[in-house]
């Protein structure tokens, strides 16, 4: 199978986590996404509400969406989740299928300042989603890592054949001007973001009065 992968705080979980993802598994074909809350998050403050919260709406949220599924790898870690650990793990659960990790073009620019970075190839392909005619600097050091493993099209290069893993697959989507922040700012001021939000994880949150005045 071809397994996408999208982790984040999703705190909470809105249309601009959900849309890009849907465009990537179509673009590639992929049989279907895990959503991955992660529960120390190494790059970003900590989250506002509890895992468990996060947790439940991400599960809600997958159980309406055909070809999505909750993976709870990271929210059982007790330590910082870092990308390659948990890549190594789900790389041996699924031993014979390909992995595709999904990231967003503003932090593949910053990858290099995660930890082992070099070692993401080995366990899963890369997939940045990618603004419509926007284009990494030539002089930006990734510039080069993205040329030499770059992947357009479904079907690998010869010197891939064998690998389940090491591409770089660049997928322009839609862009979702839409932001966990903007959504809790909005909440708190009493706003309800009607448009950002599925049903199903505003009811969870009006229910369970997240982020609310």
């Amino acid at each position: 199978m071809r397994i996408g992968i999208l982790g984040g705080t999703f705190d909470p979980i809105h249309y601009g986590h959900i849309r890009p993802a849907m465009e990537v598994k179509q673009a590639l074909a992929l049989d279907k996404v895990l959503l991955m809350p992660n529960h120390i998050p190494p790059h970003k403050q900590q989250p506002n509400i509890t895992t468990a919260q996060r947790l439940k709406m991400v599960d809600d949220v997958c159980q309406q969406l055909d070809g999505f599924e909750l993976c709870d790898i990271e929210a059982k870690r007790n330590t910082p989740s870092y990308t390659v650990i948990t890549l190594e793990k789900l790389n041996n659960l699924y031993p014979t299928d390909e992995l595709f990790f999904i990231m967003g073009m503003d932090s593949f620019i910053q990858l290099q300042s995660w930890y082992q970075w070099q070692r993401l190839f080995d366990f899963a392909h890369i997939v940045v989603c990618q603004r419509p005619g926007w284009q990494l600097d030539v002089s930006h050091p990734m510039q080069q890592i993205l040329t030499a493993r770059s992947q357009g099209s479904l079907e690998r290069p010869a010197s891939y054949k064998q690998k389940n893993c090491g591409l770089i697959f660049p997928v322009t989507v839609t862009p979702q001007d839409i932001s966990s922040t903007q959504i809790r700012e909005q909440l708190a001021q009493g706003v309800i973001p009607t448009n950002l939000l599925m049903p199903i994880t505003l009811d969870y949150i009006q229910n369970q009065r997240l982020y609310l005045p």
